[in-house]
């Protein structure tokens, strides 16, 4: 009995030494590799994988402010900090593939593979896998799963059309599990969210949603229906999903905005009950629970109080929320940016504007959705500090110089007792006013709109800036000698941003006084002396400055912060204190506009232009009104500058002359004006008039802006007469250039209604379409039959193309059905084509269906909002040929 089981196992031994080898397809081969390779290698390597995955997911920081991405963005900072796990799992996802080669999990290890790649950026490589796996392997479950990582790789790197071409691949494929599914329609709602596309969101959402099965997932996806809905003002809609994202165990936090959301969507926007709703809020920051959030109640609050117009207290609680001890940095930065927004939009304050922004870009990152935009805001309102607060400094110095030595002495000395007496007060009042700090400082200087005095050491205003700008750069320092040394501490402790915005934290109340002192850091009486000019040099230097800022100014108010008086101001200004500046042309022209813009006298600006500068590009635009401006012009002129140069170089210089003269008139003012007028003077030059080239050129000189093309101007009046030195710096002035398409518009090229209509819509071909048949609501009601009779259409016409009908009322005057997607215009008009030819149902009007139109995503945003039919459809016949 006992040889028996000895022989047993022997036996058993055999087998299994034997079926180790990955070369004999037998079933006990195939048992062991199969048992092994996926209960060992593959498991292991999908483990850490997914712990990777769970890394990603929780080093996120969600910003609950902007509606969530459909997916966790990937940190390559959290990639790297988890490379020693990607790097196990690409190890023992190989194993699996070079030790068990027949079993069945090979080609899953090669999925990891490429996911492990694509984790790293190694997009080359991970695509190339997954195309492997899609053409090569036999499992639909890995083909699939690869085709979706595809896709999701195509996205990231916006290869827009690659991706359309991968889902129409996938909408063909049969056996799709609904795991794979689920990871489908998501990736089709990140397609939407990477192309701007937000409408589409929602809908492969909602058809992820049907395949989901992970409760924190539904939740997360739950909680972004409720933003789309309460972003496009549906706040029904956006109640029900709101409250669906509680469901599914939530983070606390996810929990929170749900709860607040739904509330504001629900009740307290509409409640009329004021007292009630500023009860809610109160309930909630007293809630200990909520101590992480009450910088987020506070600024809710705030947003709330500011829609009943009490502007005043929406103030006090941003002032709050922005004091709030916070790790929400981006919650921060939206508190700052609604106080300059609130500045701007009801005080015109564009000082204090700019400082709030400056506190809101450093809660951004360059990742921010918001960064860019703000950005370049904050580079419009910094012009603007920068030229306002020269202008103060320089008037006040030169005000002082015109003291007498004794004089001057004794303003200095009145100016720092009276700076003494109120840093005193402000500590005083520290000392019953425990959170203070440069914020406080902002306050109470904001409001002004720079307005009271101009001078700037009597201006409080203009010396609270300077504070901020001081603690800004160096920090809150005690006064004491040799404080610049960067070896110095800010303080004996550490300063943050956090305590920087809520206040300067406890201390004894002489360091309270020392700090109040130190947060102006009043310069010694002989610094602020030296700064005095005390020749006309220097004092000519700070007029040549002013003048500059007042140019300067009334362009940016105009053009760029839309404030036609206040540009006024500094216009006339310039033209009447300045009255030999060579930027008069420009400031008549810009006068010019800024009274046509508010329906004043702009007629004796034009007879300025016309007796002092009548040969002038300033003056032909305004002699010229109806001459095109904007794009159009810019790439007119830009082609017509090429042509003229190409006759100037073959010796054509009349024909050069003539081109560029008539280019001039039709388009007065582009980016090519320049260098369409220094081509003018050298065809003059070339043709023998030396006195009119050397005329020219001085007027050149006196209006161009242009750095590389003044430096020319010079060198050829200097050496008058032309010659090839003069010819070949203009070949590089001009073909170093490479032309760029139009972004802005620039200044003088007249904002018309003509180029304000034509950028309502756009063409955009590649774009995703919808098909809209437009109809009265009671023809809509008449014609029962529409939907089904649209679906049996769509069954025979499109059977694969997987269209959705959908229903809503444009206006009171229009309903509109929509019939998408579409991934681009050719589809959408071969749709249209087959409509129009072979589409029947009962009462529709003929004129419904031959007004029926394509747009896409991005223009029907536009037409949304406008709700003008007969605008889209005069755009739609003009732009697309029907």
């Amino acid at each position: 009995m006992r040889s028996n089981t000895l022989y047993t196992v022997f036996l058993f031994c055999i087998l299994l030494v034997t079926s180790c080898t990955s070369q004999k397809d037998t079933y006990m081969n195939r048992l062991y590799h199969n048992t092994t390779a996926k209960f060992n290698a593959y498991f292991l390597a999908l483990d850490k994988i997914r712990e990777v995955e769970a890394n990603i997911e929780s080093e996120y920081e969600e910003d609950y402010s902007q509606v969530l991405p459909v997916f966790y963005p990937i940190d390559s900072t959290v990639i790297e900090s988890n490379n020693e796990a990607l790097m196990q799992a690409r190890d023992l996802a190989s194993k699996a593939i070079d030790w068990h080669r027949i079993s069945k999990w090979v080609d899953p290890s090669y999925y990891l593979l490429g996911k492990i790649d694509y984790f790293q950026g190694n997009f080359d490589e991970a695509q190339n896998t997954f195309k492997y796996l899609n053409v090569n392997s036999k499992q639909k479950e890995v083909r699939h799963l690869s085709l979706i990582g595809l896709l999701r790789s195509f996205i990231d790197l916006q290869k827009f059309d690659d991706a359309v071409y991968v889902m129409d691949f996938l909408s063909k494929e049969s056996g799709i599990s609904d795991e794979n599914r689920f990871l489908l329609y998501q990736t089709l709602a990140y397609y939407y969210e990477a192309k701007g596309e937000t409408d589409m969101v929602a809908p492969a959402l909602f058809r992820a949603l049907e395949f989901a099965e992970d409760k924190r997932a539904i939740s997360r996806m739950n909680f972004i229906l409720g933003q789309l809905y309460q972003q496009a003002g549906l706040d029904a809609v956006a109640y029900e999903y709101y409250q669906k994202a509680i469901t599914g165990s939530p983070s606390y936090e996810r929990t929170f905005f749900a709860v607040l959301y739904s509330q504001q969507v629900a009740e307290l926007g509409k409640s009329k009950d004021l007292r009630r709703v500023r009860s809610y809020y109160d309930d909630l920051y007293k809630d200990r629970k909520n101590l992480e959030f009450r910088d987020v109640i506070l600024y809710e609050k705030a947003l709330f109080e500011y829609k009943q117009s009490e502007k005043e207290e929406s103030i006090r609680l941003l002032t709050l929320a922005a004091k709030e001890p916070t790790e929400n940095r981006r919650q921060k930065g939206y508190i700052y940016e609604k106080l300059a927004d609130i500045y701007l939009q009801d005080y015109n304050d564009f000082l204090t504007t700019k400082y709030y922004l400056d506190s809101a870009m450093k809660q951004f990152r360059e990742g921010d959705k918001n960064y860019e935009v703000l950005a370049a805001r904050k580079e419009i309102f910094d012009q603007y500090a920068l030229n306002f607060e020269l202008i103060q400094a320089n008037d006040s110095l030169i005000s002082l110089s015109r003291l007498s030595p004794e004089q001057q002495e004794a303003y200095v000395d009145d100016f720092l007792k009276k700076e003494e007496e109120r840093l005193i007060q402000e500590a005083e009042m520290q000392r019953n006013k425990k959170p203070s700090g440069i914020f406080d400082n902002l306050l109470a200087s904001a409001g002004g709109g720079g307005s009271g005095t101009s001078f700037y050491w009597e201006n409080p205003s203009a010396m609270s800036q300077g504070a901020i700008e001081f603690n800004r750069v160096w920090g809150n320092r005690p006064l004491t000698d040799n404080w610049r040394r960067s070896a110095r501490g800010f303080q004996e402790s550490p300063n943050t941003d956090n305590s920087q915005d809520a206040g300067i934290q406890s201390i004894s109340e002489d360091q309270e006084m020392t700090s109040a002192m130190a947060a102006l850091n009043l310069p010694d009486r002989q610094s602020l002396l030296s700064r005095i000019p005390k020749d006309q040099a220097t004092i000519d230097r700070l007029v040549d400055e002013m003048e500059d800022a007042n140019f300067n100014l009334g362009k940016l108010l105009f053009f760029d912060l839309k404030d036609p008086h206040r540009s006024i101001s500094y216009m006339e200004t310039l033209v009447n204190e300045y009255p030999g500046t060579l930027k008069k042309p420009e400031a008549y022209y810009t006068l010019y506009l800024a009274n046509k813009e508010l329906g004043q006298d702009f007629g004796q600006y034009v007879s300025l232009l016309n007796k002092e500068f009548p040969e002038s590009q300033y003056t032909k635009s305004v002699n010229n009104p109806e001459s095109v401006s904007g794009t159009q012009a810019n790439f007119e002129s830009s082609q017509n500058y090429a042509a003229a140069y190409r006759l100037y170089q073959t010796g054509n210089y009349q024909d050069s002359r003539e081109l560029v003269r008539n280019t001039l008139n039709s388009y007065p003012l582009t980016k090519n004006t320049d260098r369409l007028l220094i081509l003018d003077i050298m065809n003059t030059g070339k043709l023998g008039n030396l006195e009119e080239y050397r005329i020219k050129l001085e007027n050149f000189l006196l209006n161009a802006s242009d750095p590389e093309l003044i430096n020319l101007a010079r060198k050829m009046l200097d050496g008058v007469g032309g010659g090839e030195e003069q010819d070949d710096a203009m070949a590089d002035a001009a073909h170093d250039r490479e032309e760029e398409p139009e972004k802005t518009t620039e200044v003088g090229n007249g904002d018309t209604e003509e180029a304000a209509e034509e950028q309502i819509y756009r063409v955009n071909e590649s774009q995703t379409h919808v098909f809209i048949l437009a109809m009265e609501p009671s023809t809509a009601a008449e014609s029962k039959n529409l939907t089904a009779d649209l679906e049996k259409f769509h069954s025979t016409n499109f059977p694969n193309d997987r269209l959705r009908t959908g229903t809503i009322a444009l206006d009171r005057e229009n309903t509109i059905v929509i019939i998408s997607p579409f991934s681009n215009y050719e589809k959408a008009r071969v749709y249209r084509d087959q409509f129009l030819n072979s589409f029947n149902t009962e009462n529709l009007p003929e004129e419904a269906k031959l007004s029926s139109f394509v747009i896409s995503i991005e223009n029907f945003q536009q037409l949304n909002r406008r709700k003008d039919l007969e605008e889209y459809r005069t755009f739609f016949r003009k732009s697309y040929n029907n």
